[in-house]
């Protein structure tokens, strides 16, 4: 009985390790209580690859937000809450890449709105006040990627028929069909600038080129304006940019040539005139457009105030009056009232009875050659010790003759009148006229004598 019995405990003795060891294995591996700590053996020692996954989570969310921050695009609020966030931990950096990213982004976008809607056209304005009218992500994220620019070209598209509307020499066809544009929308527009402008503006220049040829007074804008008429629409463009103004300043040089060439023109005209010709295109231009008038009416004055030291009663009442008028009531004496004052003064003089009359006043004889005509009445200017009359040869576009009285006696042609001493007065002052009066009228006189003895 004792044998079984060192049997069993050596038995036990041998089976308890087996037990042993599977027990404190099984109580190694199982999970531990919350709140609980583990074996001392553990406390105090991290979770190696936990704690390397939270290190490299947190570098890249370091990473990203320095990415953000780094964009040019980025708004002051994004920013300013980037900083903030790079400043603190990981919790701090994944907060900001999940809650407060997305905010301050669509609240950087609504400023980026406002300003670009400020002072912008008003196809830009009004996107803009749609995109903030709804406060919607999307439509805020879409203005700014495609809206504005949509907008911005119709605006831009709007400006380029704006400006060719305010030209001056913008055509009726032109105007017409840029206003009915901008009435309309985008594409209205876009049609007018891509489709209907060149045709409107094709025909305007035809009309254009027309209405230069029936105005034309000279040769060579005429021939250049006919043969554009003759070509196509490039033809006529280039002549309306090129042709025409060398054209003009062929026709000026030669017109400005001619008034040099009229001495019927006054010495002011004819300065101006040779001044312009010595200068470019335009001076010949402004010449004939502003400066004629101007040198023209300063020379009719001149001429006028000569008439009125030498002419008659009615003539110088008539350019007295001229004087103290207008430059057109200048120009209207010389073309008109000139010859009715001398009529008037003729009519005085022819009505003045016999007896009334002073011995070289009254009517010359008829002379015996059989060439005079009949004789006419003369009221004569005289000098103390000479007998004669004294006048003025004629210029600027009147004709008259000289009146002579030698020994008392007058011979003149019918319409003359020698008192006025106006017929055709020339550019002379009012003393070198009479001089040059006189001096024709002995020549006159003197050839009347020759022909008496033959």
């Amino acid at each position: 009985m004792k044998l079984p019995k060192v049997s069993a405990v050596i038995a036990a003795a041998m089976l308890a390790p087996a037990v042993l060891f599977p027990s404190s294995a099984a109580a190694a591996d199982s999970p531990q209580p919350a709140g609980v700590s583990g074996p001392d053996t553990a406390s105090g020692t991290p979770d190696t690859a936990g704690h390397q996954d939270a290190d490299d989570q947190e570098t890249r969310d370091r990473a990203e937000v320095q990415r953000i921050l780094a964009d040019k695009e980025t708004g002051r609020g994004v920013r300013e809450a980037g900083e903030k966030a790079l400043k603190g931990g990981a919790a701090e950096l994944r907060h900001f890449l999940e809650v407060e990213l997305e905010d301050q982004r669509h609240k950087d976008n609504v400023v980026k709105v406002v300003q670009i809607s400020d002072g912008a056209g008003p196809a830009v304005q009004k996107a803009a006040d749609a995109a903030l009218r709804g406060n919607d992500y999307g439509a805020i994220l879409q203005f700014l990627k495609e809206g504005q620019f949509t907008a911005r070209a119709e605006d831009e598209d709007r400006a380029k028929v704006q400006a060719i509307l305010a030209d001056k020499e913008c055509g009726r066809g032109v105007r017409e069909a840029g206003e009915k544009a901008l009435k309309g929308d985008a594409a209205a527009v876009r049609h007018f600038l891509e489709v209907e402008l060149p045709k409107q503006r094709a025909d305007d220049n035809r009309v254009k080129v027309a209405q230069i040829l029936s105005a034309a007074t000279g040769r060579g804008v005429k021939e250049a304006a006919i043969q554009a008429m003759n070509g196509t629409d490039a033809d006529i463009a280039k002549f309306l940019t090129e042709g025409w103004a060398a054209a003009r300043f062929e026709d000026d040089r030669v017109e400005t040539l001619r008034i040099i060439a009229d001495k019927n023109n006054g010495p002011r005209v004819q300065a101006g005139a040779q001044k312009a010709l010595d200068g470019t295109a335009a001076d010949v231009r402004r010449f004939l457009e502003v400066e004629l008038p101007q040198l023209r009416a300063s020379d009719n004055r001149v001429k006028v105030s000569q008439i009125v030291e030498t002419g008659g009663p009615a003539v110088k009442k008539a350019a007295l009056l001229a004087l103290d008028g207008s430059n057109d009531d200048v120009a209207k004496f010389l073309k008109e009232g000139w010859a009715a004052a001398r009529a008037q003064d003729e009519a005085d003089a022819a009505g003045k009875p016999a007896q009334d009359r002073t011995p070289d006043q009254k009517p010359a004889a008829q002379p015996e050659s059989g060439q005079g005509q009949g004789v006419q009445p003369a009221a004569v200017t005289t000098t103390t010790g000479t007998t004669g009359t004294t006048g003025t040869t004629g210029t600027t576009g009147t004709t008259g003759t000289a009146t002579a009285v030698t020994g008392g006696a007058t011979s003149a042609r019918p319409g003359q009148l020698a008192a006025t001493g106006t017929d055709g007065l020339g550019w002379e002052a009012g003393g070198a006229a009479a001089a040059v009066a006189a001096g024709a009228a002995l020549v006159a006189v003197s050839r009347r004598r020759r022909s008496a003895e033959s």
